[in-house]
């Protein structure tokens, strides 16, 4: 009897290693299927119709916590082609948000009211029923890209302006 009990030990450690494979396998699996990509419309819908270079998306997650928001953003990104396009700089920016809407963004609110003076090339406009975003302009004063900011942070805002937009501009 004792020889068949030395037999099974084997077996269900086998047993055991075939299930732990079985499981790291398929806990993996969304890693692969996390390279999915979104179409343009699903990704404004989303709020990343400015964030295009997946350089971006690491930079964001830097300063946001949340991994779902950034799992969003890699699947609406594209891969870099060149280590000089993460540090594109615009001369200018718009911060675009509707004024009867600020009472729900005081971080937004925050910004404008104590630290927009430091960054002269940025404007504010209000719109009419505008969710708060940035728009982002080249050096002709030209729209390039816009991002919604709905939910980011006074910190977030000052530190993205601070890499992405040129302190002077003549806009």
């Amino acid at each position: 009897m004792q020889v068949f009990t030395d037999v099974k030990r084997p077996a269900t450690v086998v047993g055991m290693a075939a299930w732990a494979a079985a499981i790291i396998f398929i806990a993996s699996m969304p890693l692969a299927w996390s390279k999915e990509q979104l179409s343009s419309r699903e990704c404004e819908d989303l709020g990343f119709t400015g964030l295009a270079l997946c350089s971006d998306c690491h930079t964001l997650a830097e300063y946001i916590k949340d991994q779902e928001l950034v799992a969003d953003c890699l699947k609406c990104c594209t891969e870099d082609s060149d280590d000089a396009t993460s540090k594109i700089t615009y001369s200018g920016a718009v911060l675009e948000v509707c004024m009867r809407k600020l009472v729900f963004y005081p971080e937004i609110v925050g910004f404008i009211e104590e630290e927009k003076d430091k960054f002269p090339s940025v404007k504010i406009q209000y719109i009419f029923n505008s969710p708060p975003k940035l728009t982002l302009l080249d050096d002709e004063g030209q729209h390039k890209e816009s991002i919604r900011i709905d939910n980011w942070k006074r910190e977030h805002i000052l530190q993205f302006l601070q890499d992405k937009v040129k302190l002077s501009s003549a806009i």
